[in-house]
């Protein structure tokens, strides 16, 4: 019950943190000036990678200010070939595209391990951009996306930016589930910038100045990490410039992308997230994440308890004991379950309406149970197995 308190509470301040996080747009007259690097790392992304850059280009940043660089990861597909099929038109746009192939830099034996560190620290070398923003290749950004970032860094004080990714397009229960529980995400992120808790990110949706990323060493210290690219950044940059990093609470800012369509990829994506937590050095962080860890761990052993001695009780012919167990756990139990369907509603209803989205509280009730559950099992999973499989890969 204690832990369903703490649970509650933690909900409440988050949603308190979003509402007072200032919403962000253009200011009047704003023309940029600022010259920004694209990195868009990729693997065997054929199918995504067009759409992504035709997304960017029919945006309203100045071409002649915009560098794309597309960082391709090993692939096996046609990536590479469908990037070097664009320059012409390119051209026209005054944008400039290039292709850096890692297989040019590095050993025949990194083909079997994730590279996107390596990929960009490779794009940050050779970009002439004084603000360098990552995306990823399966995504779609809205129009107005490169000038909000640009008028985030007006301030000389911001060092890096970080702005809200989300998914669209779901067509089954595991991608809304996964819908709702990304937009918590990004609550919490914007909520944790505001309130100064903690510094969070996602590498499909930052950007930071060239300089600062050289200064802070890149990602020297959390390199044998496959995971967590944006976070540990975004993280050294905060402890080194305190006040540094803005969270870009925008709609018009907000990068799409689409959810995992399967249960066996849902594992090993979270998996893969989940293996970097415990090298997170932001202590309130990983306290939030313990906190929601225990809680739904609670929920669950609590229901097995009280499974488990009712089934003793019946076994032992002792109805008054059956009787007594099944009114107390039975009472926490549905305490519990209360308290975070309630405060989740509460919370994710927010995000729904910020986000407009509020088509995903109809699949809130199914959503519950799975997150319940998931973040129990996949928590429990991330702490004692290091392995998973991503892309074609198997990494440890």
């Amino acid at each position: 019950m204690l832990i369903a308190i703490a649970y509650a509470a933690l909900l409440l301040a988050y949603r308190w943190g979003w509402r007072a996080l200032p919403e962000r747009g253009l200011s009047e007259g704003f023309e940029p000036q600022t010259t920004i690097t694209l990195l868009i790392p990729a693997r065997n992304e054929a199918e995504n990678i067009g759409l992504c850059l035709r997304s960017v280009l029919d945006g309203t940043y100045p071409p002649n200010l915009l560098e794309i660089i597309v960082l391709d990861d090993f692939s096996e597909d046609e990536t590479v070939e469908l990037v070097h099929q664009l320059p012409e038109s390119l051209e026209l746009l005054g944008s400039s595209i290039s292709s850096i192939c890692l297989a040019d830099h590095l050993p025949p034996e990194a083909r079997f391990t994730p590279n996107k560190k390596k990929a960009i620290e490779l794009g940050v070398a050779q970009a002439t951009g004084e603000i360098i923003v990552t995306t990823d290749a399966d995504c779609i950004v809205p129009k107005e996306w490169l000038f909000l970032i640009a008028s985030a860094f007006e301030n000389p004080q911001t060092q890096i930016v970080c702005a809200p990714v989300a998914f669209h397009r779901e067509k089954n229960l595991l991608q809304r589930f996964q819908s709702l529980d990304f937009l918590g995400l990004m609550g919490i992120t914007g909520a944790g910038h505001q309130m100064g808790w903690h510094t969070m990110a996602n590498g499909a949706n930052l950007a930071f100045r060239k300089q600062v990323f050289e200064a802070v060493g890149g990602y020297a210290g959390n390199k044998h990490l496959a995971s967590g690219d944006d976070m540990f950044l975004v993280q050294k940059v905060a402890a080194r410039w305190p006040d540094s990093v803005t969270f870009l609470k925008s709609l018009e800012a907000t990068v799409l992308t689409e959810a995992v369509p399967t249960w066996r990829a849902f594992w090993q994506q979270r998996l893969r997230w989940g293996t970097k937590n415990a090298a997170l050095p932001s202590w309130p962080l990983r306290l939030s994440l313990l906190t929601v860890f225990l809680f739904c761990w609670s929920i669950w052993v609590n229901l097995a308890w009280g499974i488990a001695y009712t089934l003793v009780g019946v076994l032992a012919n002792n109805q008054a004991a059956v009787v007594s167990v099944l009114a107390n756990s039975l009472w926490v139990f549905l305490f519990q379950i209360t308290v975070k369907a309630f405060f989740d509603y509460f919370f994710l209803s927010e995000m729904c309406r910020f986000f407009k989205r509020e088509d995903l509280l109809r699949w809130f009730l199914p959503s519950f149970f799975l997150h319940t559950a998931y973040i129990a099992l996949l928590g429990t999973a991330s702490i004692f197995s290091k392995k998973y499989e991503w892309k074609g890969r198997r990494s440890s």
